[in-house]
């Protein structure tokens, strides 16, 4: 089968060659749709073979599916500008090129935080569905969380090996993206008629954190997994404390 990768980007000049020097490997269009970087997102990937076009941004969802689009071949793997594909994952996806059983296919993903694998505090295996036949499948759910919308009778085949996701290189970034990502979700409840009470502020957040802390084992993260924790816990804050901001003006 002939693969087309699909990449989304926006001011990735300190990922996006580690993604491209992995999926160059497997794939026989890479398509690269940015949303109009400041950094030099554009000129790293000139330097490779590609197809690059830009696009406003209208939501994650929005560019997901239109990168889609831009593919030439039947089969689309899309992948994020901080995501890598593993060695074990990019043998596996040799073996299924040369024969392909299946319309989709999912493998699991691993976060870095900091430099340090992250596999729990629910974060890990965080299954994905990023391989797929044209037409079987598109994006869909809620920005900023996109989710790979599946055919109900499409099946779907598990690979082997992880999707190497370096997401957060400090806690600042963390942090900054925990206030962005709040702030989507508050306006999408907004929308949809959602309010917060009190309890919405209190329970909501101290029960996140005990999921992923102590159900999840967050703490055999070590330093990294209580900061993960937390800051998880702040985010589902913020969502109501924000959401709530919004109801009184």
């Amino acid at each position: 089968m002939k693969l087309s990768v699909v990449i989304i980007t926006f001011n990735e000049e300190r990922n996006i060659r580690a993604c491209l020097e992995s999926v160059r490997q497997i794939a026989d269009e890479i398509v690269v749709l940015d949303s109009f970087s400041t950094d030099n997102t554009e000129a790293i990937c000139k330097e490779y073979d590609l197809h690059f076009e830009k696009k406003k941004f209208e939501g994650y969802i929005e560019q997901k599916n239109a990168v889609a689009e831009l593919a030439n071949f039947d089969y689309i793997l899309s992948i994020d500008a901080d995501e890598v594909l593993s060695l074990k994952l990019i043998s596996e996806i040799r073996i299924i090129k040369e024969k392909p059983a299946f319309n989709a296919y999912s493998f699991n993903r691993l976060t870095h935080f900091c430099g340090k694998p992250i596999r729990h505090c629910g974060w890990y295996p965080d299954t994905k569905i990023r391989l797929w036949k044209r037409g079987t499948a598109f994006w869909g759910g809620k920005n900023p969380h996109d989710t790979l919308i599946i055919n109900n009778t499409t099946p779907i085949k598990h690979l082997k090996g992880d999707l190497l996701h370096y997401s957060f290189h400090s806690i600042e970034q963390h942090v900054a993206q925990v206030n962005k990502f709040s702030s989507i979700k508050a306006e999408i409840a907004e929308q949809e008629g959602k309010s917060a009470s009190v309890i919405h502020l209190t329970i909501h957040p101290a029960f996140k954190f005990f999921r992923c802390y102590v159900l999840k084992l967050g703490f055999l993260d070590g330093f990294y997994g209580y900061i993960v924790c937390k800051n998880s816990a702040h985010s589902t804050f913020l969502k109501y404390a924000k959401l709530r901001e919004k109801s009184k003006t």
